[in-house]
């Protein structure tokens, strides 16, 4: 029975009330073995489909990797809660004061209280920050810490998080998983919820923007798609309504800080930042770093920006303050620690090194500073001679840059691991966040566990997997509190807020909508190249073989992947196509396939994630995850491929309309549709470029025109209308002309000469900008042609010459439109630049 599984992991001592895990397991083992493996599958398909990953540095599949989630979670009773929450409350408070300290009085290392080497030699201390003071009642925002169980109930603090805490993102999906696939294991349990914290969070970042700010412009700085919690920041970006930005985004001008938006520049007061500081300010930190903005650090010595963390708060994440904070509390508190931190001895001291030196086999040990690249701890008790020799040497050259920490034989907590229950070790990181003059605490955290029993180093870089954290509430009567926000603090400023979309976001909207056409028009013209290729090579007709022809060297000029079935050798290929026609499908290395659009639409849509809702992102990965299945396929039969493109073409259409039905028309939505009309347009006359320019007999004609009515869904709408044999001019009445046509050039001008008359003026100009003089030079030109006319044959050269210099005109001028509104919306603001090293 699970049920007798599970009491035998339940912790046995008293701080762990056997009361609340019996009544978890309860729940748990009427489940049922088989349904409880089914719910984490289930969890594990959510997180999935929800987009929730984390990145694995040095690994090719790492932007992928779904987080991982154990179905049982990690329970803390309310008596154990308020001695964690009153700990970390005060921890927060003191690592505060020292951070005003070391950046200000520096009474810590004046007064003998802390030796000034573990400051000074700490790649965190930035000079350039000392003096100072952000608006606002703490300088540290944000708090973290980590903290584990010993096996007598004790709370041990292993690390303290303070330039960017990360995981309140990932504790938030957590719930969110277990609260959908698991309801029933709260059954019984008063589980405290984590929501208030986030208003909290937003709160404490509203109330450190400068003074002058009444209606303080909040932003969230990320390194990027490629950082490791990238995921987090996105999360972050769409639940607190922040604009997430990235250091191009931004830059100074007069001492401020300003984002790059469509509208051009707008003041920002806050950043909420998630790039580690030294690579903030390439002026004066970091001088290679790419990620920054440069002068920002002169902007907050002005007063005009707050920063979350401020920068220069990695320093007192710093493992050799641990040997001193009992003396610091003390000093700045007058009270003990509430919550011990591990037994450290920093290596500076002699009488310290000594004892590291002569235990190194039982220490964990931790350089005082973090590297991204290397591993900065080392438990030395997994460590073979040869290796300790080797970092004993290391910690003899530098000991000031060394902390040794006691081993400590942490509590296990059961897991659901392999469809069993096993004992692992448990990793719990709490989050505090500045509120009125304190600290609230979040109701929860971020568990992170490992089968290594041996190895009390845990983390989601070495393969360790997550878990919910409950807190327990005694509370006879709880009730979620709803804390009101401030009057003037969220008041929506009175001029259009979509001017603010910054101008790299716009521009990925826009891109994500251009592929997005790229892709569903592509996948639709090589379904029906496929179906008549696998057709004619079934036929010996004369016809046939010229259609298949003529279309096969359509796929090569409509999908522009050169030379694909051009020339001498693409002739040869198109004896046996199937070969070519799989890599312009299934390489996306090959230029113009579809899977080299389809990873640039999905890169597109990961810039910009925090644009998508819940139900838009599992369609997303649904797609990508059912191609993927596609391309793996080793024996692709015709079938199997024709149900590919089907899968792609339904989850394309999916995506178009519940954005349409989701996102607000503000200027996201615009420019992202806008990108959609202007790549239907050019794939249009792409198509018919390729299909319809040379004049063919008859019956491959009327082949080559049902070709393109099917790969534009407009066949339908031909029958409909015309009642009549397909002809070349009612094509292209209906393909160009029509104005109540969704597919036709006519409609898809149309519409772009609405939306980018609603884009905001540069400079306030007069008259008509230069975009839109060219939509409706485009628009114009459709309008004073005709039918009959394009469709005329020149007898000399065996073309429809009209048609073909009328698609290249307005082909041209669809170019230089984007080209005008990409240097006027997209690039508007130059990159700053150093002028010296």
């Amino acid at each position: 029975m699970i049920s007798e599984t599970g009491q035998s992991f339940l912790p046995k001592h008293p701080i762990f009330l056997q009361q609340e895990w019996n009544t978890f397991f309860d729940s748990f083992s009427q489940l049922g073995h088989e349904e409880i493996a089914n719910r984490s599958q289930d969890i594990m398909r959510f997180l999935k489909e929800n987009g929730v990953t984390y990145q694995m540095y040095n690994d090719p599949g790492g932007l992928n990797r779904t987080w991982n989630l154990d179905i049982v979670p990690f329970i803390v009773d309310a008596n154990e809660w308020r001695l964690i929450e009153a700990g970390l409350q005060q921890r927060a408070t003191l690592f505060n004061l020292i951070l005003e300290d070391i950046y200000g009085q520096q009474r810590l290392i004046k007064d003998g209280i802390l030796p000034m080497e573990i400051v000074y030699n700490h790649n965190g201390f930035l000079r350039e920050c000392c003096g100072i003071r952000q608006a606002g009642h703490h300088q540290l925002v944000i708090y973290s810490a980590d903290m584990a169980r010993s096996k007598d109930g004790q709370i041990w603090i292993l690390n303290d998080r303070t330039q960017a805490p990360s995981g309140s993102g990932y504790a938030w999906e957590n719930r969110m998983a277990m609260a959908r696939i698991v309801p029933e294991l709260f059954n019984n349990l008063k589980v405290k919820r984590l929501s208030p914290f986030f208003h909290s969070m937003r709160q404490a970042l509203t109330k450190i923007a400068p003074y002058t700010a009444t209606k303080p412009r909040i932003v969230i700085l990320t390194p990027g798609p490629s950082n490791e919690t990238y995921f987090e920041h996105s999360f972050l970006s769409s639940h607190l309504g922040f604009t997430m930005v990235q250091g191009d985004d931004l830059m100074v001008k007069d001492n401020f800080v300003w984002l790059k938006t469509l509208g051009g520049l707008e003041k920002v007061d806050v950043i909420m930042r998630r790039v580690d500081d030294v690579y903030c300010d390439p002026l004066e930190l970091k001088e290679d770093s790419l990620l920054g903005i440069p002068g920002l650090l002169q902007a907050v010595r002005n007063g005009h920006v707050s920063i979350a963390n401020p920068l220069g708060s990695s320093v007192i994440e710093n493992p050799g303050l641990i040997p001193f904070l009992p003396a610091i509390a003390q000093y700045f508190l007058n009270e003990p620690l509430k919550l011990p931190t591990i037994a450290s001895w920093w290596c500076g001291q002699q009488q310290a090194l000594d004892y590291v030196l002569d235990n190194l086999s039982s220490l964990v040990i931790k350089r005082i500073f973090r590297e991204s690249d290397k591993r900065t701890s080392v438990d030395a008790t997994q460590l073979d001679h040869a290796a300790l020799q080797e970092l004993k040497v290391r910690i003899k050259a530098q000991p000031a840059l060394y902390v040794g920490q006691e081993k400590v034989d942490f509590s296990a907590s059961p897991s659901w691991v392999n469809e069993n229950l096993e004992s692992s070790h448990a990793l719990f990181r709490g989050f505090a966040v500045s509120e009125n003059g304190g600290y609230t605490i979040m109701n929860g955290g971020l568990t992170r566990t490992s089968l290594d029993k041996d190895n009390i180093i845990i983390s989601n870089q070495l393969g360790g997997f997550s878990k919910d954290t409950w807190i327990l509430s005694d509370e006879e009567n709880s009730v979620l509190q709803i804390k009101k926000d401030e009057d003037h603090l969220y008041d929506l400023p009175v001029d259009d807020k979509s001017d603010y979309l910054p101008s790299r976001t716009g521009e990925n909207l826009f891109w994500a909508g251009r592929y997005a056409e790229r892709v569903l028009g592509n996948a639709r013209f090589l379904r029906t190249v496929l179906q008549v290729v696998e057709e004619a090579n079934k036929a010996f007709i004369d016809n046939d073989l010229n259609l298949k022809a003529s279309l096969l060297t359509a796929v090569t000029a409509f999908t522009n992947s050169y030379p694909g079935f051009t020339g001498k050798e693409g002739r040869k290929k198109m004896e046996q196509p199937w070969k070519e026609l799989e890599e312009v499908l299934f390489d996306e290395h090959r230029v113009g396939g579809l899977s080299h659009n389809m990873a640039y639409f999905l890169r597109s849509l990961e810039a910009i994630r925090d644009h998508w809702s819940g139900d838009t992102w599992r369609v997303i990965k649904e797609m990508e995850e059912n191609w993927q299945r596609a391309k793996q396929l080793q024996h692709k039969g015709h079938y199997k491929i024709h149900s590919a493109l089907d899968g792609v073409i339904t989850s394309m259409m999916a995506f178009v309309s519940l954005n349409r039905e989701t996102i607000s028309r503000d200027r996201g939505w615009v420019l992202l549709d806008c990108g959609r009309k202007m790549e239907q347009s050019m794939l249009l006359i792409a198509m018919f470029r390729a299909t319809l320019i040379q004049k063919n007999d008859e019956a491959v004609e009327y082949l080559l025109q049902e070709a393109v009515l099917n790969s534009t869904e407009s066949m339908v709408n031909y029958r409909f209308k015309y009642k009549a044999h397909l002809k070349l001019p009612l094509v292209l009445d209906l393909l160009i002309f029509d104005p109540n046509n969704p597919r036709s050039l006519f409609y898809q001008v149309e519409k772009m000469k609405t939306y980018l008359s609603t884009l905001p003026r540069i400079n306030n100009s007069q008259g008509l900008s230069d975009h839109e003089r060219l939509v409706l030079e485009v628009f114009t030109r459709i309008n004073s042609s005709g039918k009959d006319e394009l469709a005329q044959v020149n007898e000399k050269t065996q073309t429809y010459k009209n048609l073909d210099n009328f698609l290249t005109e307005i082909n041209g001028l669809l170019y230089t439109m984007y080209n005008v509104v990409s240097s006027t919306y997209f690039k508007h603001a130059q990159t700053q630049q150093q002028l010296f090293r």
